[in-house]
């Protein structure tokens, strides 16, 4: 069954094809998934099928063990730092090739940068370097955004929001610097897997974020911009089935993004373990927390997260004003534990983040969105997965 047969299924599911950078696509969207989930291998797969695939760009290096290996032995300071930046982008440039070739100039390769990251504007030179086809950037308004890419006119730039304000302030942001998004991705924090788009926990549910809200209110700001028609919306968080996409597309989206999905699928760049952990979690183990980042989080409550929790209002009551960060890696620009921001967590995020990668219970983080998976618990192919997105009518769970 070849790639074309994809797109064949799209029409008779009663969907409509996505249309971004001069291309056709399935209209799904693999979202980026740090540290390391979603790099070349998921990627690559997910756009040889003719969809959208994302590279998230955070610490890549630990897919490289002789880019990890650069900054074993430097004692903490400012050359560790330095050689662990380095490290990471260039990473960032072998996974973009690396994806490049599984995808064979089918489908779209993006990469995600967070806002929020020290590393951002090095992140987007990089990418753009490397001739990526769209940059992602959320956890923040990318209001430079237009400016770091202003030589890279044909590079789509897709900022990630949560509600119709932020999309109007961005907007008008961008429209002052002569550009406009290439396209939106509307993140619904309900529902959605890791940092989610909402000011606090509390605020997850608020009824402003509901797709029923959103998509309309910025599907007109487009008409009334005059480029109705130009400017695809993404919707992401909650979509599991056919029937998601096709009441997405009803609403004015153009595309489906999922995150959790395709993690758990056989191309996905983390440890098999990983992906068990989040194929066989229910809705009532995950659990939605401050991040280090200051942001709401949702993620499954295992081991390490259930003793953090335990131990949180302890260590936010002696977080102090500034402290030595230990891993000589500024990754956040503001950090909960690097900064001793009392109301922020109070962890690294980057080492746990790695202990999930590695598939390790005892000590990692694992994001993870709400909802059961279109395979249940069982490791489908990104190929399989695709397929069960695009056929209506089959229920949760059942095995590929």
């Amino acid at each position: 069954m070849t790639s074309s047969s994809l797109f064949d299924r799209v029409g008779v599911a009663g969907l409509r094809p996505l249309r971004l950078a001069g291309r056709s696509l399935l209209p799904i969207v693999q979202g980026g998934m740090g540290v390391g989930i979603s790099a070349h291998r998921l990627a690559g797969n997910v756009a040889a099928q003719g969809a959208w695939g994302t590279i998230a760009s955070v610490d890549l290096r630990r897919h490289h063990p002789d880019l990890m290996a650069r900054s074993e032995g430097l004692s903490d300071g400012e050359a560790k730092k330095a050689a662990i930046q380095q490290a990471n982008q260039e990473a960032l440039a072998r996974e973009i090739q690396a994806a490049r070739q599984i995808a064979g100039g089918q489908g779209l390769l993006a990469v995600n940068v967070m806002r929020a990251v020290s590393d951002y504007a090095a992140s987007v030179r990089t990418a753009l370097a490397e001739g990526v086809d769209a940059l992602v950037v959320g956890a923040g308004l990318p209001l430079d955004l237009p400016e770091l890419a202003q030589d890279h006119p044909q590079t789509a730039l897709v900022p990630i929001l949560s509600d119709a304000r932020g999309v109007a302030l961005l907007w008008k942001k961008w429209e002052r610097k002569g550009r406009l998004p290439s396209a939106i991705v509307i993140e619904h924090p309900a529902h959605a897997a890791g940092h989610l788009g909402a000011a606090r926990v509390a605020d997850v549910n608020d009824e402003r974020f509901s797709f029923e809200t959103v998509l309309p209110a910025v599907r007109q700001l487009i008409r009334d911009a005059g480029v109705e028609g130009q400017v695809p919306l993404v919707a992401a968080g909650g979509v599991r089935r056919c029937e998601d996409i096709q009441r997405l597309q009803s609403l004015g989206a153009d595309a489906a993004q999922l995150g959790t999905a395709f993690a758990a699928t056989t191309e996905c760049d983390a440890h098999p373990d990983f992906k068990q952990v989040l194929a066989g979690a229910r809705d009532d183990e995950l659990i939605e927390f401050t991040s280090v980042a200051g942001l709401p989080a949702r993620a499954v409550r295992t081991p390490w997260l259930e003793r953090y929790l335990k131990a949180e209002p302890r260590l936010q009551a002696v977080a102090q004003l500034k402290q030595h960060c230990t891993m000589a890696f500024d990754c956040l620009a503001q950090c909960g534990l690097r900064d001793g921001l009392k109301g922020w967590g109070q962890f690294c995020i980057d080492q746990r983040l790695a202990a999930a990668l590695r598939g390790d219970m005892a000590k990692g983080l694992f994001f993870r969105g709400r909802g059961a998976l279109p395979f249940g618990g069982q490791i489908a192919s990104v190929r399989q997965l695709l397929e069960r997105l695009l056929t209506p009518g089959v229920p949760l769970g059942t095995p590929a």
